[in-house]
């Protein structure tokens, strides 16, 4: 299994390219089974996340191809073969689920497996199951799989969730974009890629209003045609370069970001004592002399602060001047990341979803364990920061979620390289 070495440098400066979202891309690719005409997607990220959901889509019968070395896919579901999501593809991706409403819009009947991803928690799929009920669906689950079905078709519905789900959100969307009649969703998530979404499924000639608002208006239409969208800015990546230099200090531009999409986040750095600023490139930001300082951080649903750059901020807070508490609202058992942290110096204190950071004056490198997707670059930026030599491993996680993560990093002057295993 690969690892990566990271040895404590000193300050960054530079510039990093930050690509399309994974979350964004990976709602959009299953859009296509809406239509039968081409959809393609621009700014694309090279995950491989990106590369579970084209084969999920090829097994149902779509056409994926990737081009312009991955950042285009051009896509069409003119002759779907199949309405059924496997298991062994779907337990790889949390985002597989994203075919059940699609399908069930398109073809009347959708077979999807329970779905898989990083281990942070159940993320149950009732509220999927909820909303695409209000619709008309019947689903039941039977040995590990959801069976929905739609014999007369879905109906528009007014239906208000639980919980601000994003992904459910998305499926409903989705769904109710060939629904007969009007949808209304009331507490619906408002995070920037279901934005994205509405306007890439606008341009195919859905009738949505109310994108990034919690109520979304959905007139359903007979069909949708093809389109061209391009992938909004990563907000999750950019806010993990961000902290490079606040952790390490020094400058570094962070092109293609845009405050609109990290705000809540970068109120929390500006707390801390870190400079960010908006350029004609992106964003600039900049640490000073001195340590940052402490400052507590609550996990919302967007606009608040992203429970995906909760373990990246923690990795900043273990050398901040004070005592810092990270309350985790979103997904229990996101804490894995801080016995990896520990057994860098750190000082944190778990107790259930609230997580008590006390800073220190400095880490030191350590042999360390990737759990998940987001822990494993928290410990990656720990270790930029660390005092001699960190090996992070378990890093196909990062592969996840973070395009040429080395190459970035080395570019605006970390000492990081890639060991590749001997298996």
């Amino acid at each position: 299994m690969d690892s990566i070495l990271v040895t404590g440098n000193g300050p960054l400066n530079g510039q990093i390219p930050i690509a399309g979202a994974k979350n964004a891309c990976l709602t959009l690719m299953p859009a296509t089974l809406l239509s039968e005409e081409p959809l393609t997607l621009t700014n694309a990220p090279r995950l491989s996340d990106i590369k579970t959901m084209t084969l999920l889509l090829q097994s149902l019968g779509a056409e994926v191809s990737s081009l312009q070395d991955g950042q285009v896919l051009a896509m069409s579901s003119h002759d779907l073969i199949s309405h059924t999501a496997d298991y062994e593809i779907v337990r790889k991706m949390r985002a597989s689920n994203l075919v059940l409403g699609p399908m069930l819009a398109r073809l009347g009947q959708a077979v999807v497996s329970l779905p898989g991803g990083c281990a942070i928690g159940a993320r149950p799929m009732d509220l999927h199951i909820e909303a695409l009920e209000a619709l008309g669906a019947e689903i039941e689950l039977k040995d590990g799989y959801l069976h929905a079905k739609a014999p007369s078709g879905l109906k528009g519905a007014v239906h208000e969730m639980r919980f601000a789900s994003v992904g459910a959100t998305e499926n409903m969307v989705m769904a109710a974009t060939l629904a007969n009649g009007t949808t209304v969703l009331k507490n619906a998530a408002r995070e920037p890629e279901i934005v994205d979404l509405v306007e890439c499924l606008r341009k195919m000639g859905a009738q949505i209003e109310g994108e990034g608002t919690s109520t979304i208006e959905i007139q359903g239409v007979d069909r949708l045609h093809g389109a061209t969208h391009q992938v909004v800015t990563d907000r999750i990546e950019l806010g993990t370069y961000m902290l490079a230099p606040a952790i390490c200090g020094g400058e570094v531009e962070l092109l293609g970001g845009r405050l609109s999409l990290v705000g809540a986040f970068v109120e929390k750095l500006n707390a801390a004592g870190i400079d960010v600023e908006e350029t004609d490139k992106g964003l600039k930001v900049a640490r000073k002399n001195g340590r940052v300082t402490a400052v507590d951080v609550t996990t919302e649903p967007f606009p608040g602060f992203p429970t995906d750059l909760q373990a990246q901020m923690m990795a900043l807070m273990c050398t901040a001047e004070g005592t810092s508490v990270l309350e985790e609202r979103i997904f229990e058992n996101r804490f894995m990341h801080a016995p990896e942290l520990m057994r860098m110096g750190a000082q944190i204190d778990v107790h259930g979803g609230t997580a008590t950071v006390t800073g220190v004056e400095g880490l030191k490198g350590a042999p360390v364990m990737a759990t998940d997707l987001r822990a494993s670059v928290s410990l990656i930026l720990a270790g930029l920061a660390a005092e001699g030599e960190t090996v992070v491993s378990r890093v196909y996680h990062l592969d996840r979620g973070y395009e040429h993560v080395v190459r970035k990093l080395e570019g605006v002057g970390a000492r990081i390289e890639r060991i590749k295993s001997d298996g």
